[in-house]
């Protein structure tokens, strides 16, 4: 006779990119040794695709984490871990004056992203040629984190990345059905000031935050802090 199967209970999110509402469950047990596991290695790279995994599979793998911003996946990831693990965790922050390391209580529910509007960026190089801009995707992050690439070749795959489609008078080109040779002369081709709003655009990439204040512990500081913690991995330290 087969043992029983729990079921999961199912919770729904909007994603900050576009709105759309996206039905979850929390993790599993499976699922929770392999964010454990992740989490002993110290590696960014293997956080990043234990992230993947987990949102794939409690999301029923109808998302395809390699499409989702990277802070739509993060923004996913943390309302999972509220839900499978609890709304609270204890992280360490170090005190801005005496650098003691204070443990510190937070609510994930708590997590903020600014509004993000659905209406396309365009940015105009000329009278008639122009480029509509979008948020760097999880699948180009591995590309812009290579330790084996050159500074210089990282920042041109950071800016081919942001760009969704190059338009002129005669039609559309999309980036992801261009050739990366192309895409990396027309870069090259890019004046500083059409450099200075793309940059503009990319720095201004949402993402989640929280402000956490509280006192330092060491009985000789007792320094009052306000910090705000920034990126998933702020709440895990």
């Amino acid at each position: 006779m087969a043992l029983p199967i729990l079921e999961a209970p199912k919770y729904s999110v909007r994603l900050p990119s576009n709105g759309k509402t996206i039905e979850y469950r929390p993790f599993l047990v499976k699922e929770e040794k392999v964010l454990m596991m992740a989490q002993e290695s110290d590696s960014s790279r293997e956080m990043m695709s234990a992230m993947k995994d987990i949102v794939k599979a409690c999301t029923f793998n109808k998302i395809d984490p390699n499409e989702l911003t990277s802070y739509d996946l993060e923004y996913l990831f943390l309302k999972l871990r509220a839900k499978s693990v609890g709304e609270t965790t204890t992280i360490k922050i170090k005190c801005d004056k005496c650098d003691t390391y204070v443990p510190v209580e937070v609510n994930l529910e708590d997590v903020e992203i600014p509004v993000v509007s659905d209406k396309p960026v365009n940015i105009m190089l000329n009278d008639t040629v122009g480029i509509t801009m979008r948020h760097v995707r999880v699948r180009d992050l591995a590309s812009l984190t290579d330790e084996k690439k050159s500074s210089a070749d990282i920042f041109s795959d950071s800016i081919i990345a942001s760009i969704h489609a190059i338009f002129d008078s005669n039609g559309v080109y999309l980036t992801d059905e261009t050739k990366k040779e192309e895409l990396v002369n027309f870069v090259s081709s890019l004046s500083r000031s059409h450099m200075k709003q793309i940059e503009e655009y990319i720095a201004a990439t949402p993402k989640i935050s929280m402000k956490v204040k509280f006192t330092c512990t060491n009985e000789e500081c007792k320094h009052e802090n306000e910090v705000t913690l920034t990126g998933v991995k702020s709440f895990f330290a």
